[in-house]
């Protein structure tokens, strides 16, 4: 017992001694946080080896914790990078609208709007499905072009502003075509038109919308005709009946 006491007062002493080395600090208090430089810096590496799930993780704890450091800024926009080049689409556009908000001088501005529609662009999925992400990319691409003339991605969103239109057209029609398919001549008539006089720039869409809207406003005619005949036959069957 004695013995076991004497090595407790040794272990005490000794523990009292290293103290001023750090040694109780090392093992009993959490570790500290990394400083935005740090974080900065992994998380530039982590872009460079394609982790771009632990670079959002970084670049998202570096604009969160140090909001004023000088790495913020640039954290922010290549937290919106990290989310676009792992196909997270959405949250990209997020971060750049958000960055363009924070930012709306910032010398980056006309590659924030070209991504911001470039993310909406790439969330495009079928034309069977609504298009809003389209129209958005188009509304990005279209201020790319007419407030950033001269910057290096007006020519790049002009090229995308196309696509953007044949998509648009697309839809468009897939929903004409379905009401053609339904035997809704009248409402398939209306929405061809609409292609026709929305669209003149996708020429193929164009003079598909044309031909096949007059021939479904000729079958809506057709079959309006046939339904004021059955009416009026109807309507003097009824009467001699009740004669």
């Amino acid at each position: 017992m004695r013995r076991t006491i004497v090595r407790f007062m040794v272990m005490l002493s000794l523990l009292a001694t290293l103290s001023g080395c750090g040694i109780i600090d090392y093992f009993f208090l959490p570790p500290p946080e990394d400083t935005a430089q740090e974080l900065f810096e992994s998380g530039n590496d982590a872009m460079r080896e394609k982790d771009y799930a632990s670079a959002t993780d970084y670049f998202s704890k570096l604009k969160d914790n140090f909001p004023f450091s000088p790495y913020a800024i640039e954290a922010e926009l290549s937290l919106g990078d990290a989310y676009f080049l792992d196909e997270e689409y959405a949250m990209a556009a997020e971060a750049y609208k958000e960055f363009e908000t924070l930012h709306p001088r910032h010398k980056a501005i006309p590659y924030v709007l070209f991504q911001i529609g470039n993310a909406n662009l790439k969330s495009f999925v079928s034309i069977d499905r609504p298009q809003t992400n389209v129209a958005e990319a188009y509304e990005y691409f279209s201020r790319v072009r007419e407030s950033y003339p001269g910057s290096e991605y007006a020519q790049k969103a002009g090229e995308l502003l196309g696509e953007c239109r044949r998509l648009m057209a697309e839809h468009e029609l897939f929903v004409a075509d379905f009401y053609w398919r339904t035997g809704k001549f009248r409402s398939a008539a209306s929405r061809y038109q609409h292609v026709a006089q929305e669209f003149p720039d996708v020429e193929d869409l164009r003079a598909y919308a044309e031909e096949k809207g007059k021939i479904a406003y000729l079958r809506a005619t057709e079959e309006k005709a046939q339904q004021d005949r059955d009416r009026r036959h109807g309507s003097w069957k009824q009467w001699f009946e009740w004669l």
